[in-house]
């Protein structure tokens, strides 16, 4: 299905009729496929949301890519829809925005789940934006750069989210492990959960095991 929000039409796919309303977030060249095995599990209990975020996957393309606007969409998208209170889950990209989200609209959201999200570029580990940012001069990749260059996001605005969150990575997680950390020490109700012998996206992409933590934590 396709939603017009802020100039743009947004794909997401519906799955489940009852229960609390679920939406996923995926990372940077994904799509909401990568969620699958997830999502056949996590609809026997939720109403999820699968979503392609703006020039990704069958959503519109665009010409400028920015956190900011991946997550005025999903605002937007929650609020057409008429959703109450949802659960917010974003991987990577996802997670930055769901973070953007729940900083600046704190009443929107019930709870906040992110994994391999950073905050500031620097979040990454040296060898990782040394190889994005190679990528980006050999292919001048707007998406690329968004990762090099944002987000920005402040500790004051972290401890601005008031709703609990549960902040994961992966033991082998681009992110670095006290980046990770700060993250949800500084979010008023975070939790932070560190997944062992788990990488970046080996507990997420194509992957039922992010199922049993979501569960889990809302519950």
């Amino acid at each position: 299905m396709k939603i017009h929000v802020n100039g743009i039409d947004l794909f997401y796919e519906k799955t489940g009729n009852g229960g609390q309303p679920l939406i996923l977030t995926h990372g940077n060249g994904e799509n909401h496929k990568i969620f699958d095995k997830t999502v056949d599990l996590l609809s026997e209990k939720f109403c999820v949301y699968a979503i392609d975020t703006r020039g990704h996957g069958n959503s519109s393309k665009v010409n400028t890519y920015n956190y900011q606007d991946i997550a005025a969409d999903c605002v937007e998208f929650i609020r057409l829809l008429e959703l109450e209170k949802p659960v917010f889950y974003g991987f990577s990209d996802g997670g930055i925005a769901g973070i953007i989200i729940a900083s600046q609209h704190p009443d929107l959201l019930s709870r906040l789940i992110v994994s391999g999200a950073n905050v500031t570029p620097h979040g990454l580990k040296l060898k990782w934006r040394i190889l994005f940012g190679i990528m980006y001069l050999f292919t001048r990749s707007k998406k690329i750069k968004m990762m090099i260059t944002q987000p920005n996001i402040s500790n004051n605005e972290l401890q601005k989210i008031k709703i609990p969150a549960l902040v994961l990575a992966g033991q082998k997680d681009m992110i670095k492990k006290t980046h990770t950390e700060n993250i949800a020490a500084q979010i008023p109700n975070g939790k932070l959960k560190i997944i062992k012998g788990e990488n970046h996206s080996s507990y997420v992409v194509h992957s039922d095991k992010l199922f049993a933590v979501i569960e889990d934590f809302i519950s």
